[in-house]
């Protein structure tokens, strides 16, 4: 049996505002009495590293290089465990694994098993996110392979929900991105989606807890659901 990892690094930044985030869940969701019973965490929150989606659509420089000297940063630190709190990063996850000597948590696989633990099982589930990830077909995939009916935004809609919402969060802006994120909420719910993705780190903070349970879904967060494998696999039996 391999050891349980000791100390979790956080390859942030993408953005910078959700891989904050992900480092306050982990605390917040973790089981503890004190300082001490915490996971050890450490945070590269590069913001420089090229954007994702823009790199995939062809229109920027690719964020592998930027990524993978932020893995080399966690490992040389001693993270013998690393999350990345975004969803279009692990577009390139493959390759990301190859190069580290440190296993990496996979966000959609997290996300899968979230949706286990919320009692969603099979049938239509919906996506929303970057462009890049939902042409890319990276939740799709893994949806299909769990038995669940994967559901998307049109590209027209993609650009004119996720996007706003997104770039809303990236720029401080949080009260404006709730509208069109809730907007795509409903719009999936209509094509009869049983529960919704929020797959882009960004998402989660558009759609705070506190109004989620009045858009009538089950919604999966991928920050706690990546934050809840991680302490998962770091403190067995308490996430």
């Amino acid at each position: 049996m391999s050891a349980v990892p000791q100390r979790l690094g956080v390859l942030g930044g993408m953005g910078p505002l959700a891989g904050a985030a992900f480092a306050l869940r982990m605390v917040q969701l973790t089981p503890a009495d004190s300082d001490q019973q915490h996971i050890p965490v450490l945070l590269c929150n590069d913001p420089a590293i090229p954007d994702r989606s823009s790199a995939c659509m062809g229109d920027g420089p690719s964020p592998l290089p930027a990524m993978l000297r932020g893995i080399r940063t966690l490992v040389a630190g001693g993270a013998d465990c690393i999350a990345i709190p975004c969803n279009t990063a692990h577009l390139w996850f493959d390759e990301l694994q190859a190069a580290s000597p440190t296993r990496l948590l996979h966000i959609v696989e997290s996300v899968v098993a979230d949706l286990r633990r919320q009692g969603v099982t099979h049938g239509k589930v919906g996506i929303l996110g970057t462009p890049a990830t939902i042409a890319m077909g990276l939740y799709q995939r893994h949806l299909r392979a769990a038995g669940y009916e994967p559901i998307e935004p049109s590209p027209d809609d993609v650009q004119r929900l996720c996007v706003p919402a997104i770039a809303a969060v990236k720029a401080n802006c949080i009260d404006e991105a709730f509208a069109p994120a809730a907007e795509g909420i409903r719009l999936l719910v209509q094509q009869g989606a049983k529960a919704v993705v929020l797959g882009c780190t960004e998402l989660p903070l558009a759609v705070p807890p506190s109004r989620r349970a009045a858009l009538g879904v089950v919604l999966t967060d991928s920050i706690d659901a990546l934050a809840l494998e991680a302490i998962g696999l770091m403190r067995p039996g308490a996430a």
